[in-house]
Parts: C-alpha cells; sequence; structure tokens
C-alpha cells in the first residue's frame, strides 16, 4: 500500500505529540477547535524557512524542526506571551523517512518543552519549505510592543550576540574557530533557545521589546523608529562570548555582535522609575540580561560609542533583511 500525505501526518506528527486541555480539538477535522485562556488576549506569530536560504543541505533536519518552532516562540517572548498552539506547513520534495524522522522529533521536543500543541496544518510537495505559525496567550492589556520606548529608558539585550553569525562565518569559511568554540556556537545557530520566562516575567516593566533576528542594531531601529526615539549604545558593553572574542578582532567582535541574525536574544527597554525591579526580577535568571546603553530623543537615531567617542562598524550592515 502507497505511503500517502494522511499517513505522512499520523506516523510523524500525531502519535505521542503533547497535548493540552484548551485544544478540544487538534490535527484530524477540517480545522482546529480551540478555547482561549479568559481575559487573554492572543498573540499570533509565523515563520518560514526555507532550503537554501535560511539553512542548507548540511543542516540536520532535527535542527531545522527546533528552530523553526523557536524562531515563532521568540516572537511570542518578545511580546511577553505564553505559548499554546503551533501549525505547521511542510512543503517536501519526496518522501524522505529518516528525514522526516529526525525534523519531527526536534519540533516535538521544543513543543513538550514550551507546552505546546501541533494543532494542524497542511503537507505538500515541491522545494522544500517549512512555516510554523504560533499563538499564545498574555494577559489583557499587557503585551510588550515595540511603540512604547520613551527617552531616558535603559537599553537590554539578553544573553550573549553574534554566535550564530559566527558559527554560519565558520560554515562559509569566512572565519576560522577552534573546534571547541566551533561546535558551541554551532548549537546557537542550530538550536536556538527563545526566552519565554523572560518575557513573560517583562510584562509589566518593560517599555518595549523585540526578539532579535536580523541583528540588534537593525532589530533595535525597529524599536526606534516605532517608538520614534534615538539609541546610545556603548558598544564596550554589548555581551559576547568567549568564542566570539577569542575567534575575532576586537572590532569585528562587536560588529558581529551588533550585526549578525538567528541569536534569537531579546532587546528592551526599562524605564528609570521600574529600573529597580528589574534588578530584583532578573536576580532569579540564570542569565542576567545586560544594560547596552539608553534611549534617547533624537529620533531614528542609533549612536554607537566606546570610550565616549563615537564609534564606527568596520562594515557597513546592518543586519540580515530578505530583498535587500
Amino acid at each position: 500500500m502507497a505511503f500517502g500525505e494522511f499517513d505522512l501526518i499520523q506516523t510523524y506528527f500525531t502519535q505521542r505529540w503533547h497535548t493540552r486541555d484548551d485544544a478540544e480539538v487538534g490535527i484530524g477535522d477540517d480545522g482546529a477547535i480551540l478555547t482561549p485562556a479568559e481575559g487573554s488576549q492572543l498573540i499570533v506569530a509565523t515563520d518560514t524557512m526555507v532550503a537554501g536560504v535560511h539553512f542548507d543541505a548540511q543542516t540536520p533536519a532535527r535542527a531545522i524542526g527546533h528552530k523553526v518552532a523557536a524562531v515563532n516562540l521568540s516572537d511570542l517572548a518578545a511580546m511577553g506571551a505564553e505559548p499554546a498552539w503551533l501549525s505547521l506547513a511542510l512543503t517536501l520534495p519526496q518522501l524522505d523517512h529518516d528525514w522526516l524522522t529526525h525534523f519531527s522529533q526536534g519540533l516535538r521536543e521544543i513543543c513538550e518543552y514550551y507546552n505546546c500543541q501541533l494543532i494542524g496544518g497542511d503537507t505538500t510537495q515541491g522545494p522544500l519549505t517549512v512555516t510554523v505559525t504560533a499563538q499564545g496567550f498574555v494577559p489583557q492589556g499587557q503585551a510588550l510592543r515595540r511603540d512604547g520606548a520613551k527617552p531616558g529608558d535603559w537599553i537590554y539585550v539578553s544573553g550573549t550576540l553574534g554566535d550564530a553569525g559566527l558559527a554560519l562565518a565558520a560554515q562559509q569559511h569566512r572565519a576560522h574557530i577552534s573546534d571547541n568554540h566551533y561546535h558551541r556556537v554551532l548549537e546557537r545557530l542550530y538550536f536556538p533557545s527563545p526566552r519565554v520566562a523572560l518575557g513573560q516575567s517583562l510584562r509589566e516593566i518593560a517599555s518595549s521589546a523585540i526578539d532579535i533576528s536580523d541583528g540588534l542594531a537593525a532589530d533595535l531601529g525597529h524599536i526606534l523608529k516605532a517608538s520614534q526615539v534615538g539609541a546610545r549604545i556603548d558598544v564596550d558593553e554589548l555581551p559576547m562570548s568567549l568564542a566570539l572574542t577569542e575567534s575575532l578582532t576586537a572590532d569585528e567582535a562587536i560588529d558581529y555582535a551588533l550585526s549578525s541574525g538567528d541569536d534569537y536574544e531579546l532587546c528592551f527597554t526599562v524605564p528609570e522609575s521600574r529600573r529597580g525591579v528589574f534588578d530584583t526580577l532578573v536576580a532569579r535568571h540564570s542569565a542576567k540580561p545586560t544594560c547596552i546603553g539608553r534611549v534617547t530623543n533624537e529620533a531614528g537615531r542609533l549612536k554607537l560609542e566606546r570610550d565616549g567617542e563615537t564609534w564606527q562598524a568596520p562594515s557597513t550592515r546592518l543586519g540580515y533583511e530578505h530583498f535587500s
């Protein structure tokens, strides 16, 4: 008997998958039946990954499954949302049972970790493309947005920056790093960790937030545009891993931290009046966010400083952008 679309769904995306009580009907009908939490607003995010654009042939299928969910969960985290449901649209050139086994494993693992249920989607034949839509909840009126930053707010980032970019550069032979450093940054590129808990804890503290997917400079620029403010960044304060600082010159490392995509950390602003509450809150987090600068009243202007002087990036890139 031929192995068809519905066999694929049943075999790889139905059996042994995590379920939630608020999904009355998930996979198996024409649509999902869901019950949003009372007093909550629904946050929805969609991302697509295309073979040859977002990943190449050497990217493990398990990493693709993990990452396509992680990038959406990172968007939810940036808005302070609690993840709930995912839907998947998967386009495959042909049936590859080994690839599907590892892809579904990566997707299932991250869904279970963040208490998400796969509720449906679509499978088609064509060039390898993976699209996930994630949905989550945030208490009414508490969603974090990009348009709330005010002059005087402090600018923070979570984690370290530039590691995924360094891994990609090493893969493409544009950077030379030790094996130990390479394995660490490759993990950051393949298996990013969305800052879901941090995002939820910032709901009533941060004045704006965004996740760093296209590079700090580019994504912070979205906050500046939406909020009609500027920013001053001390590049010496950018959080960087030993892999980055030991593999590149100081200026190159700063450039990667500012411009490399795929970090999936959070960048957010905190008003002076809430900074004490914020410091108390983040003391519980294993990786305390780093303050890198301050919001200014110079709308749209991102000023980079080092030792009190204007700093110029070695390259002119400001981050990744499709169709640029």
